[in-house]
């Protein structure tokens, strides 16, 4: 039985993940902030709550949640704590969550909220959990940062961007460094599998974020006529979890994209 750990497990196309590893029979423990939400899924998936944590690992079918707020540097660090502390062993590790900004935006630790959200929470899982996803026969770690940002899309000098902030610069710099925070983690284990995703279209989501009324409208419209329903989207996603292989590598649905190396 594997333990999958999945951030953004709540909505979308995490959701979707953890309704699927319940039906498998792993152990899914997921991250987000809407505790009403998951025990939601949990429900309607006839899912057990979690035991223990001292049992944690003892072999019982079980989902559990963690709630935090992940453009927290304090919030994402007490979980990774938690989760070393009640598990040996996690195989899979779903970095999905998602808060979309147009605009800059400090949160009360003082930092951008989406840098933090969607780099530097991530970075303290991947580095955080590396043991744990060692321990595993064949780990992985899905990152659903879209691949194909350019090399030069990270400003070193202000990655939370003081100046001159967009929400176009924004997603690039975030996705760029996801792409290199895999040379990280396969450098420190050379069995883990380090794969940045996106799908390959438009995903039927709830989108949710601060984003004005006309960008929520274009994608409610365009989802229900073109986009995939969430449960067809991350296929992909659950092949690559099932077999998965050593190395970095990139993909967008099933199409494997070439990294970005200079």
């Amino acid at each position: 039985m594997r333990t999958i750990v999945i951030t953004g497990g709540t909505d979308g196309m995490g959701a979707a993940l953890t309704r699927h590893y319940h039906a498998a029979g792993d152990r899914v423990v997921v991250i987000g902030r809407d505790r009403a939400k998951f025990e939601a899924l949990r429900d309607a998936a006839g899912t057990p709550p979690a035991p223990n944590p001292t049992d944690s690992d003892s072999g019982a079918t079980y989902a559990d949640f963690i709630a935090a707020d992940l453009s927290s540097i304090a919030d994402s660090r007490r979980v990774v704590e938690q989760l070393r502390r009640e598990h040996e062993r996690i195989d899979a590790l779903v970095l999905a969550a998602s808060f979309i900004r147009q605009r800059r935006h400090l949160t009360t630790e003082g930092h951008e909220a989406s840098w933090v959200l969607f780099f530097v929470s991530k970075y303290l899982f991947v580095t955080g959990l590396a043991d744990r996803l060692r321990a595993a026969e064949r780990p992985i770690v899905v990152n659903t940062a879209v691949p194909g940002a350019r090399a030069d899309a990270i400003d070193f000098d202000d990655p939370e961007m003081s100046r001159g902030f967009s929400f176009a610069r924004s997603n690039a710099q975030q996705r760029r460094a996801n792409e290199l925070l895999g040379l990280l983690a396969t450098a420190d284990d050379a069995r883990l599998a380090y794969v940045t995703w996106g799908p390959s279209g438009l995903v039927r989501t709830s989108f949710a974020g601060e984003v004005g009324p006309g960008m929520k409208i274009t994608a409610a419209v365009l989802g229900t006529i073109a986009g995939k329903q969430p449960d067809v989207a991350v296929r992909p996603i659950i092949d690559l979890i099932d077999a998965p292989t050593p190395g970095r590598a990139a993909y967008r649905g099933r199409k494997s994209t070439p990294l970005v190396t200079s």
